[in-house]
């Protein structure tokens, strides 16, 4: 991503907006599910590229552009997703809105951790261990409240959401 600028730092205690909120409220809505369904995953990632990270749909939290390369096919595939830092660490969370399926790109990341995000190269790494995910997540829902949501609904679904964090290549 050519004239990148670097990737803003999200601290999950940062104080957050009344219009932050909003949004992430908002973005738990039937109406805005559809929205991120059909309009936000399609235009994201190229709002994110054109932008050089600047702007997306899900503003004001922040979304990045996650770059993988397909588990299937090889190709370069792009998407738009949330994120917030661990100390150096970039986290993101396959959600998919808490659907009953783990976001392609989830499974493109599994086979090929070689990722790059907001244009940085990095190494993505699956959190299996327990303990750090239930403190990953205690992070997550300090940034964006609706993950909660999300978790509960693919949980009814049979499927537990994985946290990825990216690090330097």
């Amino acid at each position: 991503m050519t004239g990148a600028r670097p990737l803003r730092y999200v601290h999950p205690d940062a104080p957050r907006s009344r219009l932050y909120l909003a949004v992430a409220k908002f973005s738990t809505t039937a109406l805005a599910g559809w929205i991120s369904r059909n309009i936000g995953w399609k235009i994201d990632p190229f709002l994110l590229r054109v932008s050089h990270g600047r702007f997306s749909t899900a503003a004001p939290l922040a979304a990045g552009l996650l770059e993988t390369t397909g588990a299937r096919s090889g190709q370069r595939r792009r998407t738009a997703t949330l994120y917030f830092h661990d100390g150096e660490k970039v986290t993101i969370v396959a959600s998919y809105r808490g659907e009953p399926r783990h976001p392609a790109w989830y499974h493109n990341v599994e086979a090929n951790p070689d990722v790059t995000f907001g244009g940085v190269p990095l190494q993505a790494q699956v959190v299996t261990d327990e303990a750090e995910r239930r403190r990953l997540w205690a992070l997550a829902d300090r940034v964006y409240p609706a993950f909660a949501q999300f978790r509960e609904r693919a949980s009814a679904a049979g499927r537990e959401i994985p946290i990825v964090q990216l690090t330097r290549r």
